[in-house]
């Protein structure tokens, strides 16, 4: 029987670690800073102007995506599937955004890290997580209302983490009326302000 000399259980945590590196992708590690506004950019035709706007208030579409785990964000760090994250096509990354379901009136607060939605009306793509968390997931496309928030420091490392942010009350009824009745009046892509 062949002695071993230790040297061997090296070679296959190296060969990984290696492999990994080679793939050529470098996430950036979970951060608010630098906060990224980035230049103008077109996808399919569309030219898409990234500001900063701290009275970004909108009503329009959500949906969600969570598939592409592993997958590098817009601004650097993995997608994952499950943190409470969103892509909106303008905010600077990362933003942080209150999102509203217009139909039952559930809020949450959400970190923005990626780039998107490019459907017509819809104004934010949210992780699957985020989705779950807003009770929105089983719908596919939800009626929401998004706007910028600056949350606590406390909610920021929660979101930083992955995990989802103090418990928000549902809208007022009044309130929520109100946006429905704008959203019926078309202002679902255009906004509320």
């Amino acid at each position: 029987m062949a002695k071993r000399d230790g040297r061997g259980w090296l070679a296959l945590p190296l060969a990984a670690c290696l492999a990994a590196c080679g793939s050529g992708v470098h996430y950036r590690p979970v951060s608010d800073t630098p906060v990224q506004i980035g230049r103008p950019y077109t996808v399919r035709g569309v030219t898409y102007v990234p500001a900063a706007d701290p009275t970004y208030d909108m009503l329009g579409y959500a949906s969600w995506y969570g598939n592409e785990s592993g997958s590098q964000v817009a601004n650097g760090e993995r997608f994952r599937p499950d943190a409470i994250t969103a892509a909106n096509t303008t905010l600077p990354l990362p933003s942080y955004v209150e999102v509203t379901d217009l139909d039952s009136g559930h809020r949450i607060i959400v970190r923005v890290n990626d780039r998107g939605p490019f459907a017509k009306g819809r104004i934010i793509d949210l992780s699957r997580g985020a989705a779950e968390e807003l009770g929105t997931k089983a719908k596919g496309i939800a009626r929401v209302r998004v706007r910028v928030v600056q949350p606590a420091e406390k909610d920021r490392k929660l979101l930083r983490e992955g995990k989802p942010a103090r418990r928000l009350p549902d809208e007022k009824p009044a309130i929520l009326a109100n946006l429905r009745e704008q959203f019926a009046m078309g202002m679902g892509s255009q906004g509320s302000r």
